[in-house]
């Protein structure tokens, strides 16, 4: 279930001009769990996700061309990943998109380049690796703009991708990356995460950036 918190107004996030916030700061009115709902809440104004089993947190709503800004803190160890226009049923990482979030430094393995925080997951790699240290606040800004996602992390671009490229390779593993839109979210996989500052901008028409 979502959790609400006694706070005052100065939590309810201020958006940017142009865009609409995703999450009220307060709890998780517009979003729904496939997972177990009580792994996610609300917690001094952002989103937290305590461990694995809640599966995906996908806004109710469907999104097809936009710029989407949020905020995410990791925890040591952590994996987690940001779905993209994902329908409800079904892996967003592979009927929809997944931009990887991961421990970089701390992972206990070797990551494949597509793994890599910021990548589109199994699909376009991360150019660099741009993470603040763990328990600090990252930015991230993402615009799907028909089949061209741009990805930057703390004002570094990361990825700068036309899908087009990676159908044939890609779209039968991948068919997500086919689609035109659908829902935002977050993925539950291990241990803590949280993500604040959660805003979108739909584009009405589709421009390169």
């Amino acid at each position: 279930m979502s959790v609400s918190l006694t706070l005052g107004e100065d939590v309810a996030p201020k958006a940017p001009e142009g865009f609409t916030p995703l999450f009220n700061g307060k709890n998780l009115d517009g979003w729904k769990s496939t997972g177990k709902k009580d792994v996610w809440s609300v917690k001094e104004g952002a989103i937290s996700v305590a461990g694995g089993g809640g599966g995906w947190l996908l806004t109710e709503k469907e999104f097809k061309n936009f710029e989407l800004t949020l905020e995410y803190k990791l925890s040591k160890g952590a994996n987690s990943g940001i779905a993209l226009r994902a329908p409800f049923e079904g892996d967003p990482a592979y009927v929809g998109m997944e931009i990887q979030l991961i421990d970089d430094e701390g992972w206990p393995g070797k990551l494949a380049d597509y793994q890599h925080t910021g990548s589109i997951y199994d699909v376009v790699p991360a150019k660099k690796q741009n993470n603040k240290p763990i328990g600090e606040w990252n930015k991230m800004r993402i615009v799907c703009d028909g089949p061209k996602v741009k990805i930057e992390l703390n004002g570094e671009v990361l990825v700068d991708a036309n899908l087009d490229d990676h159908k044939k390779t890609k779209g039968a593993k991948h068919p997500g990356i086919l689609r035109e839109g659908g829902r935002v979210g977050f993925q539950s996989y291990n241990t803590r995460v949280e993500f604040r500052n959660v805003f979108i901008k739909p584009l009405e028409d589709s421009k390169s950036k």
